[in-house]
């Protein structure tokens, strides 16, 4: 049987976050998230600037707007269950990296779209995101 001790800290309850908590700072896997977002939108924009430098604005707003929304919605996703819920452990932290390991894939995928409109990659990052909600749920 596992040290108990050790058991809480790989799986705790999911308790909810105390409303009343003032000035709590940001854990630095929450910045690190945060920061991998910024590059995917970073993408998407280097995507849309290339787009409407070469004459293509039109196509290159849609592109954005789609790779935007993607994005958009799963960091939305996890900021609003992680200001709800209040844990910490082992499991959280690896989800967490599950779901930024899916949004570097789309930032990757971000050239194919907007050259190509080849959004298999973007699909396969926005599972990976979703599949790591699932887990956090």
């Amino acid at each position: 049987m596992p040290d108990p001790a050790l058991r809480r800290r790989l799986l705790r309850p999911m308790p909810p976050r105390d409303p009343g908590e003032h000035h709590r700072a940001a854990t630095t896997l929450e910045l690190l998230f945060d920061l991998v977002f910024v590059i995917a939108i970073a993408s998407a924009a280097a995507g849309l600037h290339h787009a409407i430098s070469e004459g293509h604005a039109t196509d290159g707003i849609l592109r954005f707007a789609l790779a935007f929304f993607a994005i958009f919605w799963g960091w939305l996703n996890f900021t609003w269950f992680a200001s709800a819920y209040d844990n910490d452990d082992a499991l959280f932290r690896v989800l967490t990296m599950v779901i930024m390991a899916g949004a570097l894939v789309m930032a990757a995928s971000i050239p194919q779209l907007f050259a190509a409109l080849d959004i298999r990659a973007t699909i396969l990052g926005y599972v990976i995101m979703r599949l790591g909600m699932i887990g956090l749920w």
